[in-house]
């Protein structure tokens, strides 16, 4: 069954936070959202340093340096953030399934598949700051 792994939970509550200071166009640094969310601080560089390769946060270096999202809260969804923290999933391993060819359940987990997906590409972090 689809799980939300801790790198996500995390990286969709900074997901959050960025969106919420967007318009504002200031940075944020990882230590001030470690801190607000109670995260740890090294794991979180890590979330924020994959966030960023996939190119959905921008990072500045330096004292007043920090992070900032790449682009507009409306052209970023749930299922964007998670792909670039877990890479794309199914909520099932039918392929991997020895019982594949043969399952009786294999339509409803695909169609539960295809919703899940559907809804997670369709939750933007503009809707999630409100």
């Amino acid at each position: 069954m689809f799980q939300v792994t801790k790198k996500v939970e995390y990286g969709l509550r900074a997901m959050i936070i960025l969106a919420k200071i967007y318009k504002s166009k200031q940075l944020i640094s990882v230590r001030e959202i470690s801190n607000k969310e109670s995260i740890s601080f090294d794991f979180l560089e890590k979330i924020i340093s994959q966030l960023e390769k996939s190119k959905l946060v921008k990072g500045s270096k330096g004292s007043a340096g920090g992070y900032i999202l790449a682009k507009n809260p409306n052209k970023i969804n749930v299922k964007s953030i998670i792909n670039s923290l877990e890479g794309a999933k199914a909520i099932t391993n039918c392929p991997f399934c020895p019982r594949n060819k043969k399952c009786i359940a294999k339509n409803a987990w695909q169609k539960i598949d295809k919703s899940l997906s559907k809804t997670l590409q369709d939750i933007t972090l503009s809707q999630l700051t409100k």
